[in-house]
């Protein structure tokens, strides 16, 4: 029962990792594969600035914008000029590119060891006792925030004019610009949110960890392009069964079976859902006009 709630805590951030790619893939159908970086590039700077003399509330909050305006860059440099050829699938490339160089840069001037990560959420000693078993804050924490986030995007696309505005993207970006929708306009608020979600994943699983360092992202992008390909790319309750899903088997498979074993579950259980249900358990089949 103890791996199944470690299971659940940690695949609470999968889903959270996945909603932040959902956010790009619905304006722009492209999956940013530098968002690990991102997340980590958040980490990191909130590390330093926190070091710097600043109060951690005030450094996250840097971190976070920080986080977000470079994948406004993102979107900028490795996503639309890619775009432009039709049919072309160099953003994956583009973007997994951008985010080597986020990496080599905050290796140049914040180094390549990792640093602790001071507590911003509850402190690691916090625990609360649920049906016998001590399960840490911060671990409820990041699975209430992923709950919130994805209740709060659903009500936004189904609610108001910004979600009506993103699905007129996603279903059509020509017809959507005929109509008078600023389309780029869209894309970049899109990406922004995506990056500044992806720095509060990025701050709250440090946090938990407990140190970052330059490749602290790339394995949890890994598990949240797995988690969100599991659920249904687009589909935010999807990202969350489907993090859940990879957390439990993670844990569960580390703890009988060994750590290695844990690690490359998530991988098995791509190629599976590849080769039975490429849509996903959430996703449906799409019929492409030729």
């Amino acid at each position: 029962m103890a791996l199944v709630v470690a299971g659940l805590s940690v695949g609470s951030i999968y889903a959270l990792i996945a909603i932040t790619l959902n956010l790009t893939f619905w304006t722009t159908k492209t999956v940013n594969f530098g968002q690990g970086s991102i997340l980590m590039l958040c980490a990191m700077a909130t590390v330093f600035m926190a070091g710097a003399g600043l109060p951690i509330w005030m450094a996250s909050l840097l971190g976070i914008a920080a986080a977000a305006i470079t994948m406004v860059a993102a979107e900028r440099i490795s996503v639309r000029p890619v775009l432009k050829a039709a049919g072309s699938m160099g953003w994956a490339v583009s973007t997994l590119g951008f985010g080597i160089l986020i990496q080599g840069i905050v290796s140049k001037y914040l180094g390549t060891q990792a640093v602790a990560f001071p507590d911003v959420v509850f402190s690691s000693s916090a625990f609360v006792q649920v049906f016998g078993i001590r399960i840490g804050l911060q671990y409820v924490v990041v699975f209430g925030f992923s709950l919130a986030t994805i209740c709060l995007l659903e009500l936004a696309l189904h609610r108001t004019v910004w979600g009506r505005v993103v699905r007129a993207v996603a279903q059509d970006r020509e017809l959507a610009s005929l109509f008078g929708i600023p389309v780029s306009r869209v894309v970049i608020v899109s990406f922004a949110l995506s990056g500044a979600l992806a720095g509060v994943a990025g701050i709250l699983t440090a946090q938990i960890i407990g140190t970052v360092d330059p490749a602290f992202g790339f394995n949890l992008l890994i598990s949240g392009f797995v988690a969100g390909i599991v659920g249904g790319f687009g589909r935010n309750w999807g990202a969350l069964a489907g993090g859940l899903l990879i957390g439990v088997l993670e844990q569960v498979v580390g703890g009988y079976v060994s750590t290695a074993a844990g690690h490359g579950i998530s991988l098995a259980v791509l190629v599976l859902m590849l080769s039975v249900r490429p849509q996903g358990l959430f996703g449906q089949e799409e019929a492409v006009k030729v």
